[in-house]
């Protein structure tokens, strides 16, 4: 048990991250105009309760209208080459980096994000657009030819048409930016829906983009899931549904988006198993999970939130962990850029979290560090490190999406694959081990979209991410998100002659 007790760190009282110059036009936007609408709900700052501005609710009419924009320049985007659709994507790459630092202080105000984290999701927003604009003009096929006698064949790609997105409050602009580079490289139109929670940086993003876009390509529409994104999920004249967001989310999409038979493409939670075997380097494992562990005050889908390490060694790294999380730097983002854990996202998940670890000490477990809530204005909960984890408790297998990484032991190599497997998730996964051998073979038997051998949590958008199980279906990032948002047709030409 570590006797460390985390303190916030409080910014001065007339430090702020934004003034209301910086805020968007709190409005949706609709066919190339901010629109008002009906309705209103307020955004809390995280880090000390206060109110941040007024946001409309949408309606499904709302959406309807957004639809109707995004299916009227379908006809004409869809048409547009490749090189003009990387061309403006790389033209917002631009407009992100040029307005880096607005962009990443609403980010950090409204989700309570540190600003490292901020900074790094402005800085990836910008690079999946250019990477987005160059597969837009790389597509590979099968090549034209006679697969049958007199009959050429030809494979064409094509948009699926309009594209309704529903992206999370954990990465408002990142997880936004990975929908909308791919769906417009592949030629589609959009409707998007922000969370509700966490909508400024969209709607930043949309005013400093405006003049770029034709109008009606793209479209936000604010309010709450049950009414944007229920619509969105059910709407004749959508093409596909495209979420990241909960489990339960997903299979509410789902089930709406089937009565249609429109496309649906899931990007859901997890449960990152953390598999160190006795041969791992355990500090070089300890400082990885530092970061993986606790990045976004652990509010990511592939943190790596639960530890599977081999008995022999499980006290010494749990050590060296604690020693690592001891060092993690808690505060309000306005209270300097070395600030490492924010406030979790709202008094709600506030709740969730601090409950949830309180029933794991009931369980049985240990706080080794940390092990609830923070003292103050905010919704701050201590970086936790929870030990004595026993197999198939919800601390074992149910996400918490906080600051808390829990630690089990394993005794054979088969059992900690096992163990790794046993949750319904299925996103992300790590490997640490000096083996050779192990680090190609362990991999292969984890069921999850992605495993990392000796770190965690690094990604690149040049490679695909999604998951398997319970952690959904469909691909963001690199080639295969593209892929994801169009579709093939075959065309076969009968030149015969008599």
């Amino acid at each position: 048990m570590s006797n460390h007790t985390f303190t916030v760190r409080r910014p001065d009282a007339a430090t702020a991250l934004v003034a209301d110059s910086d805020l968007p036009p709190l409005h949706h936007y609709i066919d190339g105009a901010f629109t008002d609408s009906a309705g209103e709900y307020t955004l809390v700052n995280p880090a000390d309760g206060r109110t941040i501005a007024d946001v409309p609710r949408g309606s499904a009419e709302d959406v309807d209208t957004a639809v109707a924009a995004a299916v009227t320049a379908f006809d004409t985007w869809r048409d547009t080459t490749p090189k003009d659709r990387a061309d403006l994507l790389l033209a917002i790459a631009d407009r992100v980096e040029a307005n880096a630092d607005v962009l990443a202080r609403l980010e950090a105000a409204d989700a309570g994000k540190p600003r490292m984290v901020a900074d790094d999701d402005v800085s990836g927003t910008a690079d999946i657009f250019r990477f987005s604009a160059g597969a837009a003009r790389a597509y590979t096929e099968q090549g034209a030819g006679d697969y049958v006698a007199d009959h050429t064949s030809m494979i064409l790609r094509e948009p699926l048409g309009v594209i309704g997105a529903i992206v999370p409050w954990n990465y408002p602009l990142l997880m936004a930016a990975w929908k909308i580079a791919p769906i417009l490289a592949a030629g589609n139109t959009l409707v998007l829906k922000p969370s509700e929670q966490t909508p400024l940086s969209m709607l930043k993003f949309m005013e400093i983009i405006d003049d770029l876009l034709p109008a009606g390509v793209m479209n936000v529409v604010t309010g709450r899931g049950s009414v944007v994104g229920a619509r969105l999920s059910e709407h004749p004249d959508i093409a596909m549904v495209a979420l990241t967001g909960s489990v339960n989310s997903g299979k509410t999409v789902a089930e709406s988006a089937s009565d249609s038979l429109k496309r649906v493409h899931l990007e859901l939670g997890g449960k990152a198993p953390v598999v160190i075997f006795e041969d791992a380097d355990l500090q070089q494992a300890a400082e990885a999970l530092r970061e993986a562990g606790y990045w976004n005050s652990g509010q990511e889908c592939g943190a790596g939130t639960r530890v599977l390490v081999h008995e022999s060694v499980a006290e010494k790294f749990t050590q060296l962990l604690v020693e690592q999380v001891a060092s993690l730097v808690v505060g309000d983002p306005a209270a300097g850029e070395d600030v490492e854990i924010g406030p979790l996202v709202s008094e709600d998940h506030f709740t969730r979290v601090t409950s949830f670890i309180d029933r794991a000490l009931a369980d049985g477990a240990s706080a080794a560090i940390g092990g609830g809530a923070l003292d103050g204005d905010g919704y701050y909960v201590a970086p936790t490190v929870l030990t004595g984890v026993q197999p198939g408790t919800e601390a074992a297998s149910e996400e918490i999406f906080g600051p808390v990484v829990t630690v089990e032991t394993f005794t054979t190599e088969k059992e900690a694959i096992d163990r790794a497997n046993e949750v319904p998730y299925g996103l992300a996964a790590s490997v640490f081990t000096t083996d050779a051998a192990r680090s190609l073979s362990v991999p292969r038997r984890i069921d999850a979209g992605t495993v990392w051998v000796n770190c965690h949590l690094v990604l690149a958008n040049d490679v695909p991410w999604g998951g398997f199980k319970g952690s959904g279906y469909g691909r963001d990032l690199s080639l295969y998100a593209l892929q994801d948002y169009s579709r093939t047709k075959h065309v076969q030409i009968n030149h015969g002659r008599r």
